[in-house]
């Protein structure tokens, strides 16, 4: 499985919101479809293409298996490393 979902629970709008990421775009609309997220949600701002998700969909993503849980940190490392070329 390539796609991921960091546990950065950023407060906003009295929720805590993490990030769905994939290896490929293709998984990341795959797993969002898999959850009821339409493709146009997805947000990419120069950064990496991702889904915002509230922690109930985190949550539900991660025990039906569509992505697998990654501390930020990590999230943050893989984002540089593909930045950069690195493996």
């Amino acid at each position: 499985m390539a796609v991921y979902v960091d546990d950065a629970r950023i407060p906003w709008r009295g929720r805590r919101w993490s990030h769905m990421v994939a290896d490929r775009p293709e998984e990341l609309y795959a797993a969002a479809g898999r959850l009821g997220l339409r493709r146009e949600w997805a947000q990419d701002r120069g950064r990496t293409l991702h889904y915002d998700l509230p922690e109930q969909l985190r949550a539900l993503a991660i025990e039906h298996g569509v992505a697998d849980p990654v501390h930020w940190r990590e999230l943050a490392r893989r984002r540089l490393e593909r930045r950069s070329g690195s493996p």
